[in-house]
């Protein structure tokens, strides 16, 4: 499990480092990590806002730190990361589902860039990271 704890982190952070980018005024890749509709995005997300996402990232990232490595024989809160470990589960297989409209797999807005994207990478990942926290949490 450690193998797979230590991919989850680094993901995690390359997911954080990305949106500390975009929050200080990178553009690379923001045009298809928001999502569209008739050309307008459907999510203005401020520098802020952009920034705070990043840091939960890294959050989640010292989760599955956590649940990968910690020995919880010795540590006593065992319980935060039992209950993160399923929170987190749950909120990565939510987001891989979506909201039936333009995020996820079950989307109608199928034909934006985002729409593309998302299908072929944002969605299996996000099933794939709900996927490793229910197994890592199992394992605790």
């Amino acid at each position: 499990m450690s193998f797979i704890a230590t991919i989850t982190v680094l993901t995690l952070i390359i997911m954080a480092l990305f949106h500390f980018y975009w929050a200080f005024g990178g553009k690379v890749g923001l045009d298809k990590a928001l999502p569209t509709k008739d050309g307008v995005k459907l999510l203005n997300p401020s520098k802020a806002l952009t920034f705070f996402v990043g840091f939960v990232l890294i959050v989640f990232a010292y989760i599955a730190y956590g649940l990968g490595f910690y020995d919880f024989t010795v540590y006593a809160n065992r319980s935060f990361y039992v209950y993160s470990g399923v929170f987190l589960s749950a909120i990565f297989t939510l987001r891989a589902i979506g909201e039936f409209n333009a995020v996820g797999f079950f989307k109608k807005v199928k034909d934006t860039e985002f729409a593309i994207y998302d299908t072929k990478y944002f969605s299996p990942l996000c099933l794939l990271l709900g996927v490793v926290f229910a197994l890592l949490t199992y394992k605790v």
